[in-house]
Protein backbone atom coordinates (compact mmCIF):
# COMPACT_ATOMS: atom_id res chain seq x y z
CA UNK A 1 0.00 0.00 0.00
CA UNK A 2 2.65 2.67 1.23
CA UNK A 3 4.71 1.95 -2.32
CA UNK A 4 1.84 2.56 -4.38
CA UNK A 5 0.77 5.67 -2.34
CA UNK A 6 4.27 6.66 -2.83
CA UNK A 7 4.61 6.19 -6.26
CA UNK A 8 1.08 7.96 -6.49
CA UNK A 9 2.38 11.46 -5.17
CA UNK A 10 5.94 11.66 -6.41
CA UNK A 11 3.72 10.94 -10.18
CA UNK A 12 1.57 13.73 -8.80
CA UNK A 13 4.89 15.98 -7.85
CA UNK A 14 6.48 15.16 -10.82
CA UNK A 15 3.43 16.43 -13.75
CA UNK A 16 2.98 19.44 -11.35
CA UNK A 17 6.99 20.27 -11.54
CA UNK A 18 6.49 19.76 -15.51
CA UNK A 19 3.51 21.66 -15.65
CA UNK A 20 5.14 24.49 -13.99
CA UNK A 21 8.49 24.21 -16.39
CA UNK A 22 6.02 24.73 -19.50
CA UNK A 23 4.32 27.41 -18.24
CA UNK A 24 7.68 29.58 -16.72
CA UNK A 25 7.99 32.56 -18.85
CA UNK A 26 11.42 33.76 -20.61
CA UNK A 27 12.65 29.67 -20.61
CA UNK A 28 14.75 28.43 -23.50
CA UNK A 29 12.53 25.26 -25.50
CA UNK A 30 15.96 23.29 -24.66
CA UNK A 31 16.38 24.46 -21.09
CA UNK A 32 12.26 23.64 -20.76
CA UNK A 33 13.12 19.94 -22.37
CA UNK A 34 15.90 19.21 -19.90
CA UNK A 35 14.57 19.75 -17.00
CA UNK A 36 11.50 17.93 -18.09
CA UNK A 37 13.82 14.99 -18.92
CA UNK A 38 15.39 15.11 -15.35
CA UNK A 39 12.32 15.37 -13.25
CA UNK A 40 10.64 12.37 -15.39
CA UNK A 41 14.23 10.26 -15.48
CA UNK A 42 15.31 11.03 -11.52
CA UNK A 43 12.82 9.92 -9.17
CA UNK A 44 12.34 12.84 -6.02
CA UNK A 45 16.03 13.96 -6.79
CA UNK A 46 14.79 15.26 -10.38
CA UNK A 47 12.03 17.83 -8.54
CA UNK A 48 14.20 18.34 -6.20
CA UNK A 49 16.72 20.18 -8.38
CA UNK A 50 14.34 21.57 -10.29
CA UNK A 51 12.81 23.71 -7.24
CA UNK A 52 16.47 24.00 -6.08
CA UNK A 53 18.02 25.21 -9.61
CA UNK A 54 15.61 25.08 -12.16
CA UNK A 55 14.81 28.74 -11.41
CA UNK A 56 16.38 32.03 -10.83
CA UNK A 57 14.14 33.14 -7.40
CA UNK A 58 15.09 36.11 -6.01
CA UNK A 59 13.06 37.79 -3.05
CA UNK A 60 10.62 40.21 -4.97
CA UNK A 61 11.96 43.04 -2.46
CA UNK A 62 15.21 42.65 -3.58
CA UNK A 63 14.54 42.84 -7.05
CA UNK A 64 12.58 45.79 -6.29
CA UNK A 65 14.93 47.36 -4.48
CA UNK A 66 17.60 47.01 -6.69
CA UNK A 67 15.35 48.27 -9.42
CA UNK A 68 15.02 51.14 -7.52
CA UNK A 69 18.39 51.91 -6.78
CA UNK A 70 18.90 51.84 -10.72
CA UNK A 71 16.06 54.29 -11.01
CA UNK A 72 17.47 56.85 -8.28
CA UNK A 73 20.95 56.57 -10.38
CA UNK A 74 18.86 57.03 -13.97
CA UNK A 75 17.59 60.10 -12.68
CA UNK A 76 20.96 61.54 -12.01
CA UNK A 77 22.64 60.76 -15.09
CA UNK A 78 22.91 63.87 -17.18
CA UNK A 79 23.59 64.13 -20.84
CA UNK A 80 27.41 63.69 -22.07
CA UNK A 81 28.49 65.53 -24.77
CA UNK A 82 30.77 62.54 -25.24
CA UNK A 83 27.67 60.02 -26.07
CA UNK A 84 27.89 58.47 -29.27
CA UNK A 85 24.76 59.55 -31.18
CA UNK A 86 25.34 58.72 -34.75
CA UNK A 87 27.67 55.57 -34.51
CA UNK A 88 28.76 53.70 -37.80
CA UNK A 89 26.45 51.87 -39.69
CA UNK A 90 27.96 48.88 -39.36
CA UNK A 91 28.50 49.39 -35.74
CA UNK A 92 25.17 50.31 -35.09
CA UNK A 93 23.54 47.16 -33.99
CA UNK A 94 26.16 46.35 -31.79
CA UNK A 95 26.04 50.11 -29.87
CA UNK A 96 22.23 49.26 -29.59
CA UNK A 97 22.10 45.46 -28.39
CA UNK A 98 24.51 47.06 -25.77
CA UNK A 99 22.54 49.91 -24.90
CA UNK A 100 19.40 47.35 -24.51
CA UNK A 101 21.33 45.05 -22.23
CA UNK A 102 22.96 47.49 -20.13
CA UNK A 103 21.32 50.61 -20.08
CA UNK A 104 24.38 52.44 -20.89
CA UNK A 105 25.24 54.59 -24.35
CA UNK A 106 28.65 53.92 -25.80
CA UNK A 107 31.05 57.27 -24.91
CA UNK A 108 34.12 58.75 -26.64
CA UNK A 109 37.17 60.46 -25.20
CA UNK A 110 38.49 57.91 -23.26
CA UNK A 111 41.93 56.59 -22.79
CA UNK A 112 41.95 52.91 -21.92
CA UNK A 113 45.42 50.99 -21.35
CA UNK A 114 45.76 47.43 -21.11
CA UNK A 115 47.92 46.05 -17.84
CA UNK A 116 50.27 43.38 -17.91
CA UNK A 117 49.12 39.91 -17.40
CA UNK A 118 51.91 39.30 -14.39
CA UNK A 119 51.92 40.54 -10.73
CA UNK A 120 52.88 43.68 -11.53
CA UNK A 121 49.29 44.57 -12.67
CA UNK A 122 48.54 44.88 -9.65
CA UNK A 123 51.01 48.05 -8.50
CA UNK A 124 49.14 50.16 -10.95
CA UNK A 125 46.35 49.48 -8.72
CA UNK A 126 48.17 49.90 -5.81
CA UNK A 127 49.23 53.39 -6.92
CA UNK A 128 46.13 54.27 -8.04
CA UNK A 129 44.97 54.14 -4.29
CA UNK A 130 48.38 55.77 -2.71
CA UNK A 131 47.42 58.60 -5.29
CA UNK A 132 43.17 59.17 -4.24
CA UNK A 133 42.22 62.24 -3.17
CA UNK A 134 38.49 61.49 -2.39
CA UNK A 135 37.45 57.82 -2.09
CA UNK A 136 38.06 54.28 -3.23
CA UNK A 137 35.90 52.15 -4.57
CA UNK A 138 36.47 48.20 -5.43
CA UNK A 139 34.35 44.97 -6.08
CA UNK A 140 35.91 41.67 -6.46
CA UNK A 141 34.47 38.41 -6.55
CA UNK A 142 37.42 36.24 -5.11
CA UNK A 143 40.18 37.96 -2.80
CA UNK A 144 42.92 35.92 -1.70
CA UNK A 145 44.75 36.66 1.81
CA UNK A 146 48.42 36.19 -0.95
CA UNK A 147 51.24 38.84 -1.94
CA UNK A 148 48.44 40.67 -4.23
CA UNK A 149 45.86 40.59 -1.45
CA UNK A 150 47.79 41.38 1.28
CA UNK A 151 49.01 44.76 -0.85
CA UNK A 152 45.67 46.03 -1.63
CA UNK A 153 44.51 45.98 1.79
CA UNK A 154 47.68 47.92 3.25
CA UNK A 155 47.24 50.21 0.38
CA UNK A 156 43.01 50.44 1.95
CA UNK A 157 44.75 51.13 4.89
CA UNK A 158 47.25 53.60 4.24
CA UNK A 159 44.09 55.58 1.89
CA UNK A 160 41.75 55.14 4.86
CA UNK A 161 44.00 56.19 7.49
CA UNK A 162 44.68 59.88 6.23
CA UNK A 163 40.96 60.11 5.39
CA UNK A 164 39.96 58.82 1.97
CA UNK A 165 36.61 57.05 1.75
CA UNK A 166 37.44 53.34 1.07
CA UNK A 167 34.22 51.23 0.42
CA UNK A 168 34.82 47.32 -0.61
CA UNK A 169 32.51 44.63 -1.59
CA UNK A 170 33.20 40.77 -1.67
CA UNK A 171 31.61 38.05 -2.79
CA UNK A 172 30.83 36.19 0.40
CA UNK A 173 31.24 32.75 -1.60
CA UNK A 174 34.31 33.55 -3.64
CA UNK A 175 36.09 35.62 -1.30
CA UNK A 176 34.88 33.15 2.24
CA UNK A 177 38.65 32.55 3.34
CA UNK A 178 39.31 36.35 2.80
CA UNK A 179 36.26 37.50 5.07
CA UNK A 180 37.33 35.57 7.99
CA UNK A 181 41.16 36.45 7.64
CA UNK A 182 42.84 39.29 9.52
CA UNK A 183 43.20 41.38 6.42
CA UNK A 184 39.23 42.37 6.34
CA UNK A 185 39.28 42.82 9.85
CA UNK A 186 42.57 45.13 9.65
CA UNK A 187 41.08 47.31 6.79
CA UNK A 188 37.67 48.07 8.86
CA UNK A 189 39.78 49.09 11.75
CA UNK A 190 41.53 51.32 9.43
CA UNK A 191 38.30 52.58 8.74
CA UNK A 192 37.54 51.15 5.88
CA UNK A 193 33.50 49.93 5.05
CA UNK A 194 33.69 46.56 3.93
CA UNK A 195 30.30 44.35 3.00
CA UNK A 196 29.55 41.11 1.70
CA UNK A 197 27.69 40.18 -1.24
CA UNK A 198 24.93 37.64 -0.81
CA UNK A 199 25.81 36.63 2.47
CA UNK A 200 24.27 32.69 3.07
CA UNK A 201 22.74 33.31 6.49
CA UNK A 202 20.57 30.85 7.43
CA UNK A 203 20.91 28.86 4.03
CA UNK A 204 18.14 26.06 4.80
CA UNK A 205 15.59 29.35 5.08
CA UNK A 206 17.06 31.23 2.56
CA UNK A 207 16.30 28.16 0.13
CA UNK A 208 12.86 28.81 0.40
CA UNK A 209 13.17 32.68 -1.19
CA UNK A 210 16.29 32.57 -3.28
CA UNK A 211 18.90 30.42 -5.12
CA UNK A 212 22.37 29.95 -2.94
CA UNK A 213 24.16 30.16 -6.26
CA UNK A 214 23.28 33.70 -7.61
CA UNK A 215 26.84 35.81 -7.48
CA UNK A 216 28.54 39.02 -7.53
CA UNK A 217 31.01 38.01 -10.17
CA UNK A 218 32.27 41.77 -11.08
CA UNK A 219 35.63 43.09 -11.11
CA UNK A 220 35.79 46.67 -10.79
CA UNK A 221 38.31 49.55 -9.03
CA UNK A 222 37.30 53.31 -9.38
CA UNK A 223 39.53 56.15 -8.05
CA UNK A 224 38.28 59.63 -7.40
CA UNK A 225 36.13 58.79 -10.01
CA UNK A 226 38.86 59.47 -12.41
CA UNK A 227 40.77 56.69 -13.15
CA UNK A 228 38.91 52.64 -13.18
CA UNK A 229 40.14 48.96 -13.63
CA UNK A 230 38.32 46.29 -14.83
CA UNK A 231 38.57 42.98 -16.46
CA UNK A 232 39.30 39.55 -15.83
CA UNK A 233 41.51 39.59 -12.75
CA UNK A 234 40.46 38.91 -9.45
CA UNK A 235 42.19 40.20 -6.24
CA UNK A 236 45.12 37.40 -6.21
CA UNK A 237 48.11 36.40 -7.27
CA UNK A 238 48.82 34.41 -10.61
CA UNK A 239 49.42 31.38 -8.34
CA UNK A 240 46.37 31.01 -6.95
CA UNK A 241 46.20 29.69 -3.94
CA UNK A 242 42.76 28.68 -4.01
CA UNK A 243 43.74 25.73 -6.67
CA UNK A 244 47.32 26.03 -7.17
CA UNK A 245 47.94 22.96 -9.76
CA UNK A 246 46.03 25.31 -11.85
CA UNK A 247 48.40 27.83 -11.78
CA UNK A 248 49.40 30.35 -13.38
CA UNK A 249 46.38 32.18 -13.85
CA UNK A 250 46.64 34.58 -16.95
CA UNK A 251 43.84 37.15 -16.89
CA UNK A 252 43.01 40.59 -18.95
CA UNK A 253 43.09 43.71 -17.07
CA UNK A 254 42.45 47.24 -18.33
CA UNK A 255 42.74 50.95 -16.71
CA UNK A 256 40.36 53.49 -17.79
CA UNK A 257 40.02 57.22 -17.71
CA UNK A 258 37.51 59.70 -19.12
CA UNK A 259 33.62 59.46 -19.22
CA UNK A 260 33.20 55.98 -18.95
CA UNK A 261 34.77 55.60 -15.50
CA UNK A 262 31.43 56.85 -14.63
CA UNK A 263 29.71 54.05 -15.82
CA UNK A 264 31.75 51.93 -13.51
CA UNK A 265 30.90 53.87 -10.75
CA UNK A 266 27.58 53.60 -11.55
CA UNK A 267 28.08 49.78 -11.31
CA UNK A 268 29.54 49.60 -8.26
CA UNK A 269 27.14 52.26 -6.78
CA UNK A 270 23.97 50.19 -7.75
CA UNK A 271 25.69 47.50 -6.18
CA UNK A 272 26.54 49.37 -3.10
CA UNK A 273 22.88 51.29 -2.66
CA UNK A 274 21.57 47.86 -3.05
CA UNK A 275 23.21 45.98 -0.32
CA UNK A 276 23.68 48.53 1.93
CA UNK A 277 20.88 51.01 1.94
CA UNK A 278 22.71 53.97 1.73
CA UNK A 279 22.29 56.44 -0.09
CA UNK A 280 25.68 57.32 -2.33
CA UNK A 281 23.89 58.75 -5.69
CA UNK A 282 25.63 61.82 -5.46
CA UNK A 283 28.72 60.31 -6.30
CA UNK A 284 27.70 59.59 -9.73
CA UNK A 285 28.59 62.74 -10.96
CA UNK A 286 29.80 63.93 -13.90
CA UNK A 287 33.20 63.06 -14.99
CA UNK A 288 34.65 66.40 -17.07
CA UNK A 289 33.97 66.21 -20.84
CA UNK A 290 37.31 65.28 -22.76
CA UNK A 291 37.00 67.78 -25.90
CA UNK A 292 40.33 65.55 -27.97
CA UNK A 293 39.40 62.31 -29.16
CA UNK A 294 39.90 59.22 -27.51
CA UNK A 295 38.69 55.28 -27.16
CA UNK A 296 34.83 54.81 -27.47
CA UNK A 297 33.70 53.01 -24.63
CA UNK A 298 30.55 51.22 -23.77
CA UNK A 299 29.77 49.41 -20.28
CA UNK A 300 27.36 46.43 -20.18
CA UNK A 301 26.78 45.13 -16.96
CA UNK A 302 23.93 42.47 -16.10
CA UNK A 303 22.31 40.21 -13.50
CA UNK A 304 19.19 38.08 -12.85
CA UNK A 305 17.11 40.90 -11.16
CA UNK A 306 17.42 42.41 -15.11
CA UNK A 307 15.19 41.11 -17.64
CA UNK A 308 16.90 43.07 -20.59
CA UNK A 309 18.99 40.25 -21.98
CA UNK A 310 22.05 39.13 -21.32
CA UNK A 311 26.38 39.04 -22.23
CA UNK A 312 25.32 36.44 -24.67
CA UNK A 313 22.92 38.71 -26.46
CA UNK A 314 26.04 41.01 -27.09
CA UNK A 315 28.38 39.13 -28.35
CA UNK A 316 25.93 37.04 -30.58
CA UNK A 317 25.35 40.45 -32.00
CA UNK A 318 28.51 41.41 -31.98
CA UNK A 319 29.84 37.90 -33.94
CA UNK A 320 26.95 38.00 -36.47
CA UNK A 321 28.28 41.84 -36.83
CA UNK A 322 31.53 40.62 -37.84
CA UNK A 323 33.40 40.41 -41.42
CA UNK A 324 36.35 38.65 -41.22
CA UNK A 325 38.07 37.56 -37.91
CA UNK A 326 36.84 36.75 -34.77
CA UNK A 327 38.95 35.89 -31.92
CA UNK A 328 37.86 34.69 -28.65
CA UNK A 329 38.89 33.90 -25.33
CA UNK A 330 37.38 32.23 -22.18
CA UNK A 331 38.40 29.36 -19.39
CA UNK A 332 34.42 27.92 -19.89
CA UNK A 333 32.61 27.49 -22.84
CA UNK A 334 29.39 26.19 -21.74
CA UNK A 335 26.87 28.78 -24.23
CA UNK A 336 23.37 29.17 -25.12
CA UNK A 337 21.95 28.33 -28.30
CA UNK A 338 22.33 31.43 -29.81
CA UNK A 339 25.57 31.95 -29.02
CA UNK A 340 26.96 28.35 -30.22
CA UNK A 341 25.31 28.59 -33.21
CA UNK A 342 26.10 32.59 -33.97
CA UNK A 343 29.85 31.31 -33.74
CA UNK A 344 29.44 28.32 -36.00
CA UNK A 345 27.31 30.60 -38.27
CA UNK A 346 30.45 33.08 -38.56
CA UNK A 347 32.80 30.31 -39.60
CA UNK A 348 30.55 28.74 -42.42
CA UNK A 349 30.21 31.98 -44.42
CA UNK A 350 34.14 32.74 -44.35
CA UNK A 351 34.89 34.14 -41.24
CA UNK A 352 38.30 33.16 -39.82
CA UNK A 353 37.10 32.34 -35.80
CA UNK A 354 39.54 30.91 -33.70
CA UNK A 355 38.82 29.79 -30.24
CA UNK A 356 41.33 30.20 -26.95
CA UNK A 357 40.71 27.99 -23.82
CA UNK A 358 42.48 25.93 -21.43
CA UNK A 359 43.72 22.57 -21.57
CA UNK A 360 43.29 21.80 -18.32
CA UNK A 361 39.65 22.96 -16.57
CA UNK A 362 39.99 23.51 -12.93
CA UNK A 363 36.19 21.92 -12.94
CA UNK A 364 36.29 19.26 -14.37
CA UNK A 365 32.35 18.79 -15.26
CA UNK A 366 32.68 22.16 -17.28
CA UNK A 367 35.67 20.94 -19.22
CA UNK A 368 33.90 17.90 -20.13
CA UNK A 369 31.04 20.19 -20.88
CA UNK A 370 33.36 22.51 -22.94
CA UNK A 371 34.39 19.41 -25.22
CA UNK A 372 30.93 17.99 -25.86
CA UNK A 373 31.10 21.52 -28.39
CA UNK A 374 34.07 20.95 -29.41
CA UNK A 375 32.98 18.82 -32.70
CA UNK A 376 30.72 21.15 -33.94
CA UNK A 377 32.56 23.82 -33.78
CA UNK A 378 35.69 22.24 -35.61
CA UNK A 379 33.22 20.95 -38.11
CA UNK A 380 31.96 24.47 -38.71
CA UNK A 381 35.80 25.69 -39.31
CA UNK A 382 36.43 27.06 -35.89
CA UNK A 383 40.44 26.95 -35.23
CA UNK A 384 40.41 25.89 -31.68
CA UNK A 385 43.97 26.36 -29.49
CA UNK A 386 44.43 24.79 -25.90
CA UNK A 387 46.36 26.69 -23.45
CA UNK A 388 48.93 24.73 -21.79
CA UNK A 389 51.26 27.07 -19.34
CA UNK A 390 48.15 27.31 -16.92
CA UNK A 391 44.95 27.87 -16.36
CA UNK A 392 43.81 30.85 -19.09
CA UNK A 393 41.15 32.93 -17.17
CA UNK A 394 40.83 35.76 -19.39
CA UNK A 395 37.43 36.71 -20.80
CA UNK A 396 38.10 38.84 -24.52
CA UNK A 397 36.69 38.89 -27.54
CA UNK A 398 37.86 40.69 -30.60
CA UNK A 399 35.87 41.21 -34.11
CA UNK A 400 37.96 42.61 -36.95
CA UNK A 401 40.56 44.16 -35.37
CA UNK A 402 37.94 46.81 -34.97
CA UNK A 403 36.08 46.46 -31.76
CA UNK A 404 36.28 44.05 -28.65
CA UNK A 405 34.36 43.31 -25.11
CA UNK A 406 36.53 42.13 -22.15
CA UNK A 407 35.17 41.71 -18.68
CA UNK A 408 34.17 39.68 -15.84
CA UNK A 409 31.70 37.25 -17.95
CA UNK A 410 32.62 34.11 -19.28
CA UNK A 411 30.90 32.24 -22.56
CA UNK A 412 28.73 29.84 -20.36
CA UNK A 413 24.85 30.00 -18.65
CA UNK A 414 25.74 30.87 -15.42
CA UNK A 415 27.68 34.17 -16.25
CA UNK A 416 24.44 34.92 -18.73
CA UNK A 417 21.77 34.12 -16.19
CA UNK A 418 22.83 34.07 -12.84
CA UNK A 419 25.72 35.82 -11.83
CA UNK A 420 26.07 40.07 -11.51
CA UNK A 421 28.46 40.86 -14.26
CA UNK A 422 30.66 43.83 -15.86
CA UNK A 423 31.72 43.79 -19.24
CA UNK A 424 33.26 46.31 -21.59
CA UNK A 425 32.92 47.20 -24.97
CA UNK A 426 35.63 48.95 -26.55
CA UNK A 427 34.99 49.98 -29.60
CA UNK A 428 38.93 51.18 -30.86
CA UNK A 429 41.06 49.57 -32.95
CA UNK A 430 43.95 50.30 -31.59
CA UNK A 431 43.30 49.04 -27.92
CA UNK A 432 41.63 46.05 -30.16
CA UNK A 433 44.74 45.65 -31.56
CA UNK A 434 46.37 45.40 -28.49
CA UNK A 435 43.87 43.02 -27.32
CA UNK A 436 44.54 40.65 -30.46
CA UNK A 437 48.44 40.27 -30.05
CA UNK A 438 47.81 39.60 -26.35
CA UNK A 439 45.76 37.04 -27.38
CA UNK A 440 48.19 35.85 -29.96
CA UNK A 441 50.95 35.23 -27.10
CA UNK A 442 47.84 32.86 -25.96
CA UNK A 443 48.14 30.79 -28.91
CA UNK A 444 51.90 31.10 -28.96
CA UNK A 445 51.44 29.28 -25.90
CA UNK A 446 48.78 26.45 -27.17
CA UNK A 447 47.92 23.66 -29.03
CA UNK A 448 45.86 23.29 -31.54
CA UNK A 449 42.69 20.69 -31.53
CA UNK A 450 42.03 19.19 -34.75
CA UNK A 451 38.62 17.45 -35.95
CA UNK A 452 40.61 14.34 -36.31
CA UNK A 453 42.07 14.63 -33.06
CA UNK A 454 38.89 14.60 -31.64
CA UNK A 455 37.29 11.98 -33.49
CA UNK A 456 40.44 9.65 -31.54
CA UNK A 457 39.19 10.50 -28.86
CA UNK A 458 38.00 7.16 -26.60
CA UNK A 459 34.38 6.09 -26.95
CA UNK A 460 33.96 6.72 -23.37
CA UNK A 461 35.34 9.99 -23.25
CA UNK A 462 32.59 11.39 -26.33
CA UNK A 463 29.57 9.47 -24.44
CA UNK A 464 30.74 11.42 -21.68
CA UNK A 465 31.44 14.90 -23.54
CA UNK A 466 28.16 14.58 -25.44
CA UNK A 467 25.42 13.49 -22.29
CA UNK A 468 27.44 16.79 -20.32
CA UNK A 469 26.81 18.87 -23.40
CA UNK A 470 23.51 17.76 -23.49
CA UNK A 471 22.61 18.64 -20.60
CA UNK A 472 24.59 22.13 -20.64
CA UNK A 473 21.22 24.12 -20.16
CA UNK A 474 21.00 22.86 -16.25
CA UNK A 475 24.67 23.92 -15.82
Amino acid sequence: MWPTAFLFLHNVAALLVVARVLIRPRMEPSVRLAWIMVVEAIPIVGIGAYLLFGEVRMRQAEVQKMADVRDRLTGLRKPSPNVITHPPNELEPVFAVNRAVGGLQAVDGNRLHLLSEGDDAIDAMVDAIDGAQDHVHIVFYIWLADDSGTRMVEAIERAARRGIDCRVIVDALGSRLFVRSALWTRMQAAGAECVTAFPWGMPLISLLFQRLDLRNHRKIMVVDNAVAFTGSRNCADMAFALKPKYAPWVDILVSAEGPVVRQLQGVFLADWMSYTGRDLGEMLAMVDAVEEPGDTAQVVATGPDRRAGSISDSLATMILNARSEIVLTTPYYVPDMALDAAIRSAARRGVEVTMILPARNDSLIVGATSEGFYYSLLAAGVRIYLFQPGLLHSKITTVDNRYAMIGSANLDRRSFELNYEVNMAIYDSGVTDELNQRQASYVARSVELSLEDVKNWSLLRRIRNNLLALASPLL
